[in-house]
């Protein structure tokens, strides 16, 4: 029997013995980039004629890797906030299981098209700035995106996209352009005022609730950090591919709504950068993803990630030599190894 089944029945165990909820059997609905897995289940209990045949998720979270009590914790202080986040039902720390409020199957991945971009767009913005309140956990600051994580975050690309995917070994003089490159970036991404960031606001993890409003998943590696990351995450979205004169104008008016006590032109460095930033981590972890969790879908993302470098990338002279190492080395290795 696998890991996976036992776990399985082990939740469905869970969910009978030591939760209200009464479980026939479990329907995978999906898993995503982390080692959680979701499932859907109808509820039995004939004890609460108001909740019999409710749907809902049941999340497998194991505690090696993932924090069920994070997410719980989030939940409750964005949920205080009016933000749309799952209601969480129960909880079990110990083993990484966790029953929370079923927000359906409409993906605002699904909904987006060029018809649709902007007013949802617009919606999910809207968001942000209840996001960026919420910053402590029971009176305790949430985690700061600092130099550490930051350096776990640059080593992503270096290791798993340039030298384990791609078994390159750069010389010197261009790993020291990478390091300069990214040190522009560092100095940009920490001079921004530092507020609540759901750290993966993208297209796949916003859903479509039945009353309309943009429903929120996924925030359990929220942290303290850019003002523009949110904004970035979701307008220039790993998975997504959207030209300047369909995005500019939603910024504009994100900034103009939430930010106009900053200059346009100090907002729109920190928001290029602040996506730089993004998709040199996204490169290297959808490589990692690939490589040490057999995850090989995601390696089709990559050329999106890297061609957001060179285009943002080359519009500031400082990354001129950065972009040309991308388009002219990693982005032809890359495109290689796909084919």
């Amino acid at each position: 029997m696998t890991q996976n089944i036992q776990r399985e029945q082990a939740l469905l165990e869970w969910i009978n013995q030591r939760t209200e909820f009464s479980c026939h059997s479990l329907q995978m609905v999906s898993g995503d980039a982390s080692f959680r897995r979701y499932f859907r289940f109808t509820d039995q209990n004939t004890s609460d004629t108001k909740s019999i045949g409710r749907s809902i998720i049941a999340v497998d979270a194991p505690p090696k890797f993932e924090s069920s009590l994070r997410f719980s914790q989030i939940a409750k202080v964005y949920r205080a906030a009016d933000l749309p986040v799952p209601e969480v039902f129960a909880l079990n720390t110990e083993q990484g299981f966790y029953c929370i409020e079923d927000f359906g199957n409409a993906q605002f991945a699904d909904a987006l098209n060029a018809e649709t971009m902007t007013e949802l767009y617009e919606n999910a913005l809207s968001h942000i700035p209840k996001i960026q309140k919420s910053i402590k956990i029971d009176n305790q600051s949430l985690p700061h995106f600092d130099d550490k994580l930051l350096d776990r975050e640059q080593e992503l690309f270096t290791h798993w996209l340039i030298e384990v995917h791609l078994g390159l070994s750069l010389p010197d003089d261009e790993k020291k352009l990478i390091e300069n490159a990214y040190s522009e970036i560092r100095e940009v991404f920490k001079s921004q005022p530092q507020l609540g960031v759901h750290r993966d606001y993208h297209c796949r993890n916003l859903m479509i609730l039945d009353d309309g409003r943009v429903g929120i998943i996924d925030f359990q590696d929220a942290v303290v950090g850019p003002i523009t990351y949110d904004a970035v995450s979701l307008l220039r979205d790993c998975y997504q591919c959207w030209s300047d004169e369909q995005i500019t104008p939603i910024l504009i008016d994100f900034h103009r709504r939430y930010f106009s006590n900053y200059s346009w032109q100090e907002f729109k460095l920190w928001f290029d950068f602040t996506g730089l930033q993004r998709h040199i981590k996204a490169s290297g972890i959808f490589a990692r993803l690939s490589h040490r969790d057999g995850k090989t879908a995601f390696l089709n993302d990559i050329p999106r990630t890297l061609d957001y470098i060179i285009e943002i990338g080359g519009q500031y002279p400082q990354f001129d030599k950065f972009v040309s190492l991308v388009k002219t080395k990693i982005k032809p290795h890359v495109l290689r190894s796909l084919s």
